[in-house]
């Protein structure tokens, strides 16, 4: 295959994003996705609220809608899973289980994955109770209970969120005591409506069709206890989808590649948007935001 000017890997909102700024300013650019159907994380999501203009779309709609930009513009897609990337003299080598890619500059947009409670079910209630992302979903559970589980800074952060929309929050954390900045226990461990459900873990997802419940288990005593809730929100980790860079760039501790909000890493040509990305908030726009910021960034790097 021909040496690309850019290759984005990854085809969720970042990715398609910046494959629909890449047509524009006339960029010889190739998509390589993992799935079969683009659009990432927003596929599993039963219903976006946030993304201004579009209140309520269906998450595959958008999906598809996003994707649909791009194959009008005469985006070039492949599906094929990247094993490896290589650094090479004037650019990045990605060997792929299908075929062998090479461009001037990469856009990494292969977003990150929410640690699972690797409960049974939990996977089909997704959209319908289970939620990895307060701030996406938690207006749908305004006046109504829901549960956190978790006990770090994001965790709390989430439960204080939700406890300003929610009737009432239960956190549902396996130890004594929150892994968060002290200053955010405080906040959280004084609103009213907050109750701590402590030295314990979610056993049970209950409700047919949607979430009605939780099953918790005190991780001493073993007893049991039902929560009636109508949604829990998991917020006990996130894992970027870093490993093909590592050893590439600059990561933070968390995995994370490390990039400003124009997209630049500390290897030349090398790019990332979206989920992936050392940022503050990960969400649908904030990911279109990185996209189209990375192409500015690419245009510059390949000018010099």
């Amino acid at each position: 295959m021909e040496k690309k000017q850019l290759i984005i890997l990854g085809s969720g909102p970042a990715g398609l994003t910046a494959a629909i700024y890449a047509k524009r300013a006339e960029l010889d650019v190739l998509v390589v996705e993992k799935n079969m159907m683009s659009g990432g994380q927003v596929l599993n999501t039963y219903e976006v609220d946030n993304y201004p203009g579009l209140p309520g779309i269906n998450g595959f709609e958008m999906g598809m809608k996003f994707r649909e930009h791009a194959d009008r513009l005469g985006v070039t897609f492949v599906s094929d899973e990247i094993t490896g990337v290589e650094k090479t003299e004037d650019g990045f080598r990605l060997s792929g289980t299908s075929d062998t890619y090479e461009s001037r500059t990469l856009i990494v947009a292969t977003g990150a994955t929410h640690r699972h409670l690797g409960l049974a079910r939990e996977e089909e209630l997704i959209g319908r109770g289970v939620s990895y992302c307060a701030t996406c979903d938690g207006a749908f559970f305004r006046g109504r209970d829901v549960a956190v589980v978790g006990g770090g800074d994001v965790a709390v952060e989430d439960a204080v969120f939700l406890a300003r929309l929610c009737r009432k929050v239960y956190v549902v954390h396996r130890r004594h005591e929150l892994r968060a900045a002290k200053s955010l226990q405080a906040r959280l461990l004084s609103m009213e409506n907050v109750e701590m459900v402590w030295d314990s873990v979610v056993k049970e997802l209950t409700g047919e069709d949607q979430l009605d419940g939780l099953v918790v288990s005190h991780v001493k005593t073993k007893e049991e206890r039902r929560l009636e809730v109508d949604g829990v929100f998991v917020a006990v980790g996130i894992l970027p989808n870093s490993d093909l860079t590592m050893g590439l760039a600059d990561h933070d501790e968390g995995g994370y590649l490390k990039a400003g909000e124009d997209g630049i890493t500390s290897a030349p040509g090398l790019f990332v948007a979206g989920d992936v990305r050392t940022k503050p908030l990960r969400q649908i726009v904030t990911a279109v935001s990185d996209g189209a910021n990375c192409i500015t960034s690419v245009e510059r790097y390949l000018e010099q």
